[in-house]
């Protein structure tokens, strides 16, 4: 079985790994960062804007299971895809909309879908996010994996934002749902 990888950045990636592994067919998400000029970075680098990068994550999936295109339509419905540089309470430029295409086919989706929403009138405002080659993905730090499966209970964060973002996922892509027994890949 054929196993691809999408690199997508929407906002916090506590937020967003927290969706995306939830979906069937995703093997893996890393939080990390992505698009940036610094080599190696930290997350206090680039929480500070100057590294360039992006919160991202590097999605493992079975394309068999899981279209490309159905994780842009995740990607496109759990965050604001109009807003620069910002989600939610989040600002600066570590938190912009951005796909790291890996491929043309990856590339021509993206671009196509992308014109598609914005002539449909699917947002108020135009779609500002960036549509860029993948580069390089350097994995965040160790705690900020599954962070919010592990602080949940701790963390106001977790409880205030990342909980109702995941609540409406569920609610919205029931039918994508990996099983129970099937959540703790």
């Amino acid at each position: 079985m054929s196993i691809e990888t999408a690199t997508l950045a929407n906002g916090c990636f506590w937020c967003t790994e927290a969706v995306f592994s939830n979906l069937k067919g995703v093997t893996k998400v890393e939080p990390g960062y992505s698009g940036g000029h610094t080599k190696n970075p930290t997350y206090k680098e680039v929480c500070s804007g100057s590294t360039g990068h992006a919160e991202c994550l590097h999605i493992t999936y079975h394309p068999n299971e899981i279209s490309f295109e159905e994780l842009l339509e995740v990607f496109w419905k759990t965050h604001d895809p109009t807003t620069l540089n910002r989600q939610g309470g989040d600002v600066g430029t570590q938190y912009r909309s951005a796909i790291f295409y890996h491929n043309i086919e990856q590339k021509e989706l993206s671009e196509k879908i992308k014109t598609e929403l914005d002539k449909s009138g699917a947002f108020e405002n135009p779609i500002v996010t960036a549509i860029v080659p993948f580069e390089l993905f350097y994995p965040a730090e160790d705690y900020h994996h599954q962070y919010f499966e592990n602080n949940e209970q701790s963390n106001p964060y977790c409880q205030m934002v990342v909980r109702p973002k995941v609540d409406k996922f569920k609610k919205v892509f029931q039918n994508k749902l990996k099983e129970k027994t099937d959540n703790k890949k």
